[in-house]
């Protein structure tokens, strides 16, 4: 089998069992648990970012200036761009609250594009390390696809829970999680022909996709974690989120560095 050829069946094999156990968890889920659930989601995504993309970004030979200028460039971006896009709703309408109305209904629909960016960034690069991988060794590029696969499902559980936050319908959702795992797809066919010009590039859009998660997690989701007061909630919140956490860790623990 071709590096080409064994490098889309990993990473359609990834995309897919990623993108169906991540589903699974979250339409099992009934829906008065998602608010409570998003204090996961917040989890898993900074502990994707600071346990697993910025460590890697960091690890391969990058000033760690460059990639750190790039994660704060990254969230100075996605708060420009989620302002643009509040400004084209509310462009041309006199009443503060029947903007702040439309505000919050385009919500979901905006924390939805941040989320939709940053995963497809961060699966783009991980078809680039499958490729990579394989064109080493078939079986560091098996293992590698198979840490992807581990790293992805409570990510990839966590994004889907922030989308039916957001409001999203379930389809809306679930088709939104599908266009970023065909990113991993299409990042391990460039990275197979292409491999040494887009090498150089992968810290840099590690960074771009630590900077989208970080700005959902902390612009869009930790403030609504506010509005529930006592006790009781704040437990629940404060023990899902290390759940978050923990999962992350756990699936880098069992698996290893890709």
């Amino acid at each position: 089998m071709s590096i080409l050829s064994a490098t889309l069946t990993a990473t359609a094999a990834a995309g897919v069992l990623s993108f169906a156990c991540a589903g699974l968890v979250a339409l099992t889920a009934r829906p008065h648990w998602v608010p409570k659930l998003v204090s996961y989601a917040i989890g898993a995504l900074l502990g994707a970012v600071f346990l697993e993309i910025l460590p890697h970004a960091l690890s391969l030979g990058q000033p760690p200036q460059l990639v750190l200028s790039v994660v704060l460039g990254g969230i100075l971006l996605f708060f420009v761009l989620e302002r643009l896009v509040l400004w084209r709703h509310d462009h041309g309408h006199d009443h503060g609250d029947e903007a702040a109305d439309r505000a919050h209904d385009h919500g979901g629909a905006r924390t939805g594009a941040m989320i939709v960016i940053g995963d497809s960034v961060h699966n783009f690069v991980d078809g680039l390390i499958i490729s990579a991988a394989f064109t080493t060794d078939p079986r560091l590029g098996t293992i590698t696809a198979l840490a992807i696969i581990a790293h992805e499902i409570p990510q990839e559980t966590g994004d889907f829970l922030v989308l039916l936050h957001g409001g999203l319908s379930r389809r809306r959702a679930l088709m939104m999680n599908l266009v970023s795992s065909v990113a991993m797809v299409i990042g391990g066919a460039l990275g197979a022909v292409a491999l040494h010009e887009l090498q150089a590039a992968v810290p840099v859009l590690l960074a771009l996709a630590a900077a989208s998660m970080i700005y959902v997690a902390v612009a869009d989701l930790i403030p609504g974690l506010h509005r529930r007061a006592g006790l009781s909630a704040t437990a629940w919140q404060i023990s899902l989120i290390l759940l978050g956490v923990g999962t992350i860790r756990l699936a880098h623990w069992l698996i290893g560095e890709p």
